[in-house]
């Protein structure tokens, strides 16, 4: 066969002489350590040759999965949209988009992921539906002060009803334009014009949306993870943002009355066996307002972007953690970790650069990475997050050590954050190109070779360097060092949820404990002297002998050891 072709079968896992026990969704604390995997469906395997990932491509994959490590997928939006957004302009929550399969084929997905040990993870968003969605067409179709326009935020104003800015940079509101050519009402939406906002003061719109739930949950889904979760409640008097707003004062953020809404969805996922979790993507900078949401009947956990928009220094990102645990112990919840996912520039590149942090608002074409450097701090932070308490997220390719593609040529960009921001901002697509699996050339084993369709964004000619096939068998990829951390992982009781105590190896490293019998050393500065240990588990670059027998960690490297008793 030729390498190229991606056969549309479900592999095999790697220890399938000795199967692993089946595990059911009975298991209450699965989702505690669990290692979660993100698939956006575009771009992970193209099972019919179309040029867009599908779930015939995921289901060819989930042996590669099992044999990763990880214990769940979750997938960004596989609905039925228009795609103005990547998917995440929701026309049918109940019809997969007939570009990834069938709603059949989802099911059979879900339950084929499970025989394997693998739980599904679901994207749900609630904040705003497609412009052409059923509801909203109605909307239009009815007219001002209908019931139907009273689920979206429709006002009368001969100017913007509000200022208040997108988070894809310009303004929130569109006005309608009448079968007559007149200018009508203006409604809102947060993000693009084809995302009108939901009013989550609406019965109809809870109640849908806890249907959606239980829709899903019945067909087996672990869990659902909550888009925008901090922005579904506005203000209904529609006052513009405060110079320095106070808890629960903004008119789109973080109001007060969100948590009945998730409340009212715990009591609907804890009516199903096992744990179905509530995972919230909160961008909240006040700690003490984000854990709020993790409170017992509230969500299970939430993506804890404060250390992923960290820069690599030892100092900034012991802080993040010390914050972030302390925050999760008064409610119970474990912490999560994730060095990237579908919107945010790849850690290879990101930590390569001079400001190695990560904001929206400062993505620029040509910003000069040092890939060598960034690859070498990415396998650290590999191991750096694998070791924390709580559970851990990996965005497809970040395994592979994929670099952010910012060579896609002007006209195929499609990401609505580069248009809107007047071209400045090079977008999300570079985070979104489709995975490299095998072979030297496009589409690298992403569909078949002989396809009639190019992958919807096109493959940097380099990821030949990059794929699946390349990197297994070479023992000192980064996808080899994934799968060993993540063997260990499973191994190991200390890591996952549990204990955690720091060392002090001086300001430039990042040391600590897990349990009794582990260490994690991370050295950002000079190389470290490693504590005394009996046996080195793995690093993430090959250690230096510094004389006499001491073993050094070079500079932007980490290791995982046994200490001496």
């Amino acid at each position: 066969m030729d390498a190229d072709v991606l056969p549309i079968t479900v592999e095999a896992p790697a220890d399938a002489g000795h199967p692993a026990p089946v595990p059911t969704l009975d298991d209450p604390d699965w989702w505690r350590s669990a290692v979660i995997y993100q698939i956006y469906p575009r771009s992970f395997a193209d099972g019919n040759g179309d040029g867009t990932g599908d779930l015939a491509g995921v289901r060819s994959r989930l042996g590669y999965l099992k044999a990763l490590g990880v214990d769940a997928i979750w997938f960004t939006p596989w609905y039925a949209s228009p795609l103005a957004d990547g998917g995440y302009d929701v026309s049918d929550y109940r019809e997969i988009h007939p570009d990834f399969g069938t709603l059949a084929e989802a099911e059979l997905l879900i339950q084929e992921a499970l025989a394997l040990g693998i739980r599904t993870i679901i994207d749900v968003v609630p904040n705003h539906i497609s412009a052409q969605h059923r509801w909203f067409q109605d909307a239009l179709a009815a007219g001002p002060g209908s019931p139907e326009r009273e689920r979206f935020w429709f006002v009368d104003s001969e100017t913007l009803p509000t200022r208040w800015v997108s988070p894809f940079a310009g303004e929130t509101w569109t006005r309608e334009t009448l079968p007559d050519g007149t200018p009508g009402q203006w409604y809102l939406h947060l993000f693009t014009p084809e995302q009108p906002d939901l009013n989550w003061n609406h019965p109809d719109v809870r109640r849908e949306h806890e249907d959606i739930l239980r829709f899903w949950f019945d067909r087996g889904v672990a869990g659902v993870r909550i888009d925008s979760a901090a922005l579904l409640i506005k203000d209904p008097e529609l006052g513009e943002v405060p110079e320095n707003p106070g808890p629960g004062e903004h008119p789109t953020q973080d109001r007060d009355e969100l948590h009945e809404v998730y409340r009212s969805w715990r009591a609907v996922a804890d009516s199903y066996p096992g744990t179905r979790v509530l995972v919230g993507e909160i961008w909240l900078p006040e700690i003490d307002r984000f854990v709020k949401y993790l409170r017992p009947d509230e969500m299970h956990t939430a993506f804890n972007f404060d250390f992923l928009a960290r820069p690599w220094d030892a100092h900034e990102l012991r802080e993040s953690i010390d914050m972030t645990l302390a925050a999760h112990a008064p409610v119970g919840a474990p912490s999560t970790w994730v060095l990237s996912n579908h919107d945010v520039t790849r850690p290879v590149t990101r930590y390569g650069r001079d400001d190695s942090s990560f904001a929206f608002l400062k993505k620029r074409f040509g910003t000069p990475t040092d890939l060598a450097l960034g690859t070498r701090r990415a396998r650290a932070a590999a191991l750096l997050t694998a070791a924390l308490p709580g559970s851990l997220y990996i965005y497809q390719g970040d395994e592979l050590g994929l670099p952010e593609a910012e060579d896609i040529p002007l006209a195929a960009l499609q990401d609505p954050m580069h248009f809107r921001s007047g071209g400045v901002d090079p977008g999300r697509d570079g985070c979104r190109v489709p995975l490299p699996w095998s072979g030297t050339r496009e589409p690298f084993g992403f569909s078949s070779p002989h396809a009639p369709h190019r992958p919807w964004l096109p493959q940097p000619r380099q990821w030949a360097l990059y794929t699946v096939e390349a990197e297994e068998q070479d023992p000192g990829s980064m996808l080899n060092l994934y799968k060993r951390a993540l063997e260990f992982r499973k191994v190991d009781d200390a890591l996952g949820d549990g204990p955690f105590a720091w060392l002090d190896l001086g300001p430039d490293a990042l040391a600590f404990r897990r349990g009794d019998d582990f260490i994690s050393v991370t050295a950002f500065g000079a190389p470290v002297a490693l504590p005394p240990h009996r046996e080195v588990i793995l690093t993430s670059s090959e250690l230096v002998d510094a004389g006499d027998g001491v073993a050094q960690l070079p500079t932007d490297s980490t290791a995982w050891l046994r200490p001496q008793h």
